[in-house]
């Protein structure tokens, strides 16, 4: 299980004095006003007419914002509308209504919420059966699991694997780019990834079939419409289709196609990502750097349980350099735990484990 994070006890003394938090109108769409409270991924307390309330929505880089129905939020600059009632100072003690909950981080009790303070190595030991419990767990407990994945995870072979994980109910959403669809569909339809073969080896004209692969879609009108008729009859993307796992790619300056259903308007594919980031209940980012940081930005530290109670969200960042996993952590994501090794040995280790805690539980996994 992940870490519990206890709610802090309000009534002791050191709250006592704590004011209400003050607000001030945003002056514009889009700004908020000076001195306004900008957000960590921790979990985060406004006192609101005597009462210590949790914002909905929370993650780092945002501001808190009361809305016209008395419901408080944490939300982007962007989507601040002009006249909104914007939390405004910077202590985090509770001293300007205000308390963010760094107790439950060290066992000094007491720490700041800060970047590049991150401890990452390939020699750290990698605790499958740990990662394969949590999770069985969330798909007993019907949690809400995002996978993050990059290019590599196809190029790997580990393509059969997360074909199975979907097939197995262990992804609530595919978070993506236009890469990991078009080259699991080029897989598909012409048994390469970028022109290789299974063995890696260059095939005659291979440079061209993931194009030929993008311009069979874009014919079929979408990803879905493609594996309806045929044109794409197994991997990531027709298991999504075919499971009904939602998933978002989002494009880049340099995509070729781009697929149809890429969306490739910088803030349209952030919020597409943020509304699975929201009903996140664990992580896995495998293999991608933008995608992985983009994502932990949009993440809280924590799950709400039904009954109000918190739990650290469990984050897996797998990448084959220190780099990456450092990166994410020093860029906030200070839960998310590094495994430095490749996609392909990551995601055939993880299915073993996680088989063997099916079998451990009397529950027998689909094939692919």
């Amino acid at each position: 299980m992940s870490t519990l994070i206890p709610h802090p006890d309000f009534k002791a003394a050191r709250f006592a004095q704590c004011p209400d938090a003050r607000f001030q109108p945003a002056p514009a769409d889009g700004v908020l006003p000076e001195g306004f409270f900008s957000t960590t991924n921790l979990p985060t307390y406004v006192r609101v007419d005597g009462v210590w309330r949790m914002p909905r929505e929370p993650r780092m880089d945002c501001a808190l914002v009361l809305d016209a129905q008395g419901e408080l939020w944490a939300r982007e600059g962007r989507r601040v509308r002009a006249g909104e009632r914007v939390v405004v100072g910077h202590a985090e003690d509770g001293s300007e209504g205000v308390y963010v909950n760094l107790a439950w981080l060290s066992e000094g009790g007491e720490g700041e919420f800060k970047f590049m303070t991150s401890e990452v190595s390939r020699e750290k030991p990698i605790d499958y059966a740990h990662m394969a419990r949590l999770l069985v767990d969330e798909r007993e407990r019907g949690g809400y699991p995002v996978w993050v994945t990059g290019p590599a995870l196809v190029h790997s072979r580990a393509r059969v694997d997360m074909t199975w994980f979907i097939a197995n109910g262990f992804v609530g959403a595919l978070l993506a780019g236009n890469a990991v669809a078009v080259h699991d569909i080029e897989a598909s339809i012409f048994n390469t990834t970028l022109g290789m073969s299974g063995s890696g080896e260059a095939t005659s004209g291979g440079h061209g079939l993931h194009m030929r692969a993008i311009n069979k879609v874009r014919a079929a009108g979408s990803i879905s419409k493609a594996v309806e008729a045929g044109v794409i009859t197994n991997g990531i993307m027709h298991a999504c289709v075919v499971h009904k796992v939602p998933f978002v790619l989002t494009g880049s300056i340099r995509d070729d196609g781009p697929l149809p259903d890429v969306i490739t308007d910088n803030l349209s594919a952030q919020d597409a990502m943020r509304r699975h980031a929201v009903k996140a209940s664990m992580v896995v980012m495998i293999a991608t750097a933008l995608h992985s940081i983009a994502t932990g930005n949009m993440l809280p530290s924590f799950v709400t349980e039904k009954d109000g109670s918190l739990r650290e969200l469990p984050t897996i960042c797998v990448d084959s350099s220190e780099f990456v996993v450092s990166k994410l952590k020093d860029r906030g994501t200070h839960q998310a735990f590094g495994v430095v090794t490749n996609a392909q040995d990551f995601m055939h280790i993880l299915r073993l484990y996680v088989e063997r805690e099916l079998a451990a539980r009397g529950k027998a996994p689909k094939g692919v």
